[in-house]
């Protein structure tokens, strides 16, 4: 990437630590201009320290934070032109919308009759236009949010920050506000960076999801190469995987990577050629990707991975159903399929029942257990 082109915002082995807590440990990481990239990872991982980094709200104790090229270490948040969107919106209560969303511009000292043009195009654009007279305690929570999105977008900031802005919000309209951010986004052209902890959000609104584990990088990609191709075992767990088998790799083969269970299955993947034979690994599979049967499946053209194993969890989540499988290991397989996906699944009152678990050997995910990334 040439990053005097591309590249607006730039982490260069930054090193943060809160007195014994390491929140960011030699994080690199290029955010391109005009992209929504959405920072994702358990609470606690760093994320809100990076946008604190960016802002300039706190400063590097080791690397550089670049800004346009340029190193921000000297540049005041506010000589920075990026702006803030928290989770509690910080709006002023004794000020109307018009007036919370003019402060910024108050502040420059721009002409009134510029303020009123560009307040008046920035309310239009959030769907607010009429709110102008209200205040805070008269707005509902999808308003609020707006008018935190508008006061920060009237400044026409290069790069938008938003920490976890949607989470106070019911889940009807928190699913509205994220398509409406994304396309926001687009309309402007302005850089969003996103934090958040809810791995749906990242898929739908993000161009790329960056992954953060204990202030590291553990993988930056688009929200498909996150879900479909993750690099590491946290990745593909904290992404839904459930399916997890310590396994030992014991041949190559035209069909694929046999490799062995402790208690002596023979599953297969097609992505592990470069793994030494007798390697140690995790093969994972993702419960969307299992099927269910009452009799054995039959292979149709490619490696299928087969156990046998009883019935022992049926839940029943809406459009979908979750089954939980005891194979004769012990362990628990989980399926997740469509209710109407197929006519032969078992009843769901049938605990007990004897049934198998499949799956292609393509969707199988391995992960070396030396921590180096899967292939």
């Amino acid at each position: 990437m040439d990053a005097s082109s591309e590249c607006i915002v730039e982490l260069r082995n930054v090193c943060k630590r809160y007195g014994e807590h390491v929140a960011l440990e030699d994080f690199s990481l290029a955010v391109r201009r005009g992209e929504f990239l959405t920072l994702l990872g358990p609470s606690g991982s760093g994320k809100t320290t990076l946008l604190r980094l960016v802002a300039g709200f706190e400063l590097p104790q080791v690397g550089q934070v670049l800004i346009n090229a340029r190193d921000a270490s000297a540049l005041p948040p506010y000589h920075r032109n990026v702006n803030t969107v928290f989770q509690h919106y910080a709006l002023f209560p004794h000020l109307t919308v018009f007036r919370n969303v003019a402060f910024g511009l108050e502040q420059k000292k721009l002409p009134q009759a510029e303020i009123r043009r560009r307040v008046r195009v920035i309310l239009e654009m959030v769907e607010l236009p009429g709110k102008e007279d209200r205040y805070p305690h008269q707005l509902s929570g999808g308003e609020k949010q707006r008018v935190a999105l508008a006061r920060a977008l009237v400044l026409e900031p290069a790069v938008l920050l938003l920490d976890e802005p949607l989470g106070a919000l019911d889940q009807k309209l928190r699913q509205q506000m994220q398509v409406e951010l994304k396309r926001l986004r687009e309309r402007l052209g302005i850089t969003f960076i996103f934090v958040t902890h809810d791995q749906e959000e990242a898929l739908v609104m993000s161009d790329r999801v960056a992954v953060i584990n204990r202030g590291r990088l553990e993988q930056v990609g688009t929200g498909e190469e996150i879900y479909e191709r993750p690099h590491t075992h946290f990745v593909a767990e904290f992404m839904g995987v459930e399916n997890f088998f310590e396994v030992n790799c014991i041949a190559h083969t035209p069909e694929g990577t046999r490799f062995e269970t402790a208690a002596g299955h023979s599953l297969w993947a097609c992505n592990s050629a470069d793994l030494p034979q007798h390697a140690h690994a995790t093969l994972a599979v993702r419960p969307e990707c299992v099927r269910l049967t009452r009799g054995l499946p039959r292979e149709n053209g490619s490696r299928l991975n087969v156990m046998k194993g009883e019935l022992v969890e049926s839940i029943y989540e809406g459009g979908r159903r979750r089954w939980a499988v005891r194979v004769s290991n012990g362990q628990r397989v989980v399926v997740r399929e469509s209710n109407t996906s197929r006519e032969s699944r078992p009843n769901g009152e049938a605990r007990g029942a004897k049934v198998y678990v499949s799956w292609d050997a393509t969707k199988s995910l391995v992960f070396p257990r030396d921590g180096s990334v899967a292939r």
